[in-house]
């Protein structure tokens, strides 16, 4: 008996489902004029103005209770926003951990203040949110954490430096796992999770340039940054307790399926478009939509459980593994699949949009495995939660 027989296969229901089509309706105008290169991009894409649209539809905040600005819709009804969103590949990069993680942990765990203030405004597309976990030597290890938050008669002051943070220099605010007691030797004790704002002084961004061009990962330095009392998420103490429930909703979602998914649908466009497509690009076709239905199935009963308001961490980390192996595969198996036609004789012209796309995903798709925890600290979770080790 392992943590995997608590899973069930799990329908989406009615009432989710039913808002499929008035979402593809809407992105299929909105990102129409988008190149394919760039949707694939998706959710570290940057638009807010595109976040405040799908605020003013009240697809932001969707589970969020109406006394915070949210609809108290069901959380399937927003998985499947989510999916089409990124099925299309939507530019969601600007409200993607605000309205993902940041707000859901703040009306967890925080004060009323706090959810009045910062709740609403995710809600509507305008506070963008960044999450301040990793540092230069202290990556999925996120119990070493060195940076500090010391309590004085102001609040809280602020030392110590964050990496890869996406998107930060176009946040307002990070919510930042730092040490408010003890030593990086004590573990998980001690630890806090503070809300910062990032136009403070002493707080510099500086972007960092990936092989792709992009520039959505950033360093953080907090060089004695003056917080207030309130920036205190939960208690003194509880951020590890608060983190590991956070990165369940990160771990599982379909945005640990689809960030191929543009390259994909336009490689199938591709084959349909061929006179006589090759038999082995069939055969891919099929292993990689064999791979991704039970992945699929997996994310969508873990929403059940998140649903059920269990924490299902290893689940969470089985999607994400997985689910990021299947993203990698993507663009090297087309990509081999494409070279394999050189030579071949006559045949249809590879477009030059799907090369685009399936060069920048060749760039990107390394971090896939990183981002969100590491393969072998996410293996090492689910080894231990099958009773392996």
């Amino acid at each position: 008996m392992t943590i995997l027989n608590g899973l069930a296969l799990t329908r989406i229901p009615p009432e989710g489902e039913a808002l499929r089509a008035e979402v593809r309706a809407f992105l299929q105008e909105a990102v129409k004029d988008i190149p394919a290169h760039i949707r694939a991009k998706s959710w570290s894409g940057y638009d807010p103005a595109f976040s405040r649209k799908l605020g003013e539809r009240g697809w932001l905040g969707m589970t969020f209770p109406k006394a915070y600005g949210g609809h108290e819709q069901g959380a399937f009804a927003r998985y499947v926003v989510v999916e089409e969103l990124l099925n299309f590949g939507a530019p969601v990069g600007s409200h993607w951990i605000a309205e993902r993680q940041s707000a859901p942990l703040i009306l967890k765990y925080g004060t009323e203040a706090q959810k009045q203030r910062y709740v609403p405004p995710v809600a509507r597309g305008e506070r963008f949110f960044c999450i301040g976990m990793s540092e230069p030597n202290a990556g999925s290890d996120l119990a070493s954490v060195r940076t500090r938050a010391v309590p004085n008669d102001a609040g809280w002051l602020l030392n110590g430096q964050k990496i890869w943070t996406t998107n930060a220099q176009h946040c307002q605010y990070m919510i930042a796992l730092v040490r408010t007691s003890g030593e990086p030797a004590d573990r998980q004790k001690g630890l806090s999770q503070l809300i910062v704002d990032l136009s403070l002084p002493g707080v510099t961004v500086r972007p960092i340039e990936d092989m792709s061009g992009d520039r959505h990962f950033c360093e953080v330095f907090f060089d004695n940054v003056q917080l207030a009392p309130d920036a205190l998420v939960g208690a003194e103490g509880q951020g590890w307790e608060q983190v590991t429930a956070e990165l369940a909703y990160e771990r599982s979602g379909p945005e640990r399926l689809f960030s191929s998914v543009v390259l994909l649908d336009q490689w199938l466009a591709f084959l349909r478009s061929e006179a006589a497509p090759r038999t082995e690009s069939i055969k891919l076709a099929g292993q990689i939509l064999t791979r991704l239905a039970p992945l699929r199935a997996l994310s969508v009963a873990v929403q059940d459980k998140l649903v059920q308001g269990q924490s299902p961490i290893v689940e969470a980390a089985l999607v994400k593994d997985q689910g990021t192996v299947l993203e990698q595969f993507i663009p090297t198996a087309i990509a081999d699949d494409l070279m394999a036609r050189e030579g071949e004789g006559e045949g249809e012209a590879v477009p030059h949009a799907l090369l685009l796309t399936l060069n920048y995903l060749t760039l990107v798709s390394p971090c896939y495995t990183l981002r969100g925890g590491t393969r072998s600290i996410l293996r090492g979770m689910i080894a231990r939660g099958l009773g392996l080790r």
